[in-house]
């Protein structure tokens, strides 16, 4: 699949919170909140993974001046040296409604790829999301994050259509992911 962000971006939606398993991190590796020195992490965690030239300030002005922010909602995979290395957020925006959880910024550092980081900062999000008590969960995507996309079909989404080019959009990633059709929920907002 192409590079190109399409228009609209795909949705995908978390039906419930039930049954979520435990956060269990490779050896070494460790889960936490946001602490005021992160935003260098957080800018360097997304510049490596999607590429642009976040900073700290970024982060400040992205996350921090939101009004979902939160220090807890934001997490971070660190590695054995405590340094961050993937991050997600537990966010809420507006056009989802004030109940709706909303997966925001899933990313891993390519130095630390394959270990399902990103799976697991995400389940840490869904917890968090559990734990305020959240009817269900949201996220957008792109279609060329085939990786991305299949940890989160994993976590239990399936696809949000929000316009009518995206069924036969889901048809192409599903076939690359090897995934049949008739497997997947696909829904209308």
């Amino acid at each position: 699949m192409q590079e190109t962000r399409l228009i609209p971006q795909l949705c995908m939606k978390r039906d419930d919170l039930a049954g979520l398993p435990p956060v269990v991190l490779p050896e070494g590796y460790t889960l936490r909140s946001s602490i005021d020195s992160d935003g260098v992490y957080w800018a360097l965690i997304l510049n490596e993974t999607f590429g642009g030239d976040r900073t700290e300030e970024s982060f400040v002005k992205e996350m921090v001046e939101h009004p979902a922010y939160r220090a807890e909602r934001i997490f971070f995979v660190c590695d054995p040296e405590g340094i961050p290395c993937a991050t997600a957020s537990a966010y809420r925006q507006e056009e989802w409604g004030a109940e709706t959880g909303y997966v925001h910024y899933v990313a891993t550092r390519p130095a630390h790829a394959g270990k399902k980081l990103g799976y697991l900062v995400s389940l840490a999000v869904l917890h968090k999301f559990q734990e305020e008590g959240c009817p269900y969960v949201v996220l957008q995507t792109d279609d060329f994050r085939l990786p991305a996309i299949k940890t989160y079909l994993r976590l239990g989404f399936h696809p949000l259509l929000v316009h009518e080019n995206q069924p036969e959009r889901w048809r192409a990633i599903l076939c690359a992911l090897g995934i049949p059709l008739d497997n997947v929920k696909l829904e209308w907002r």
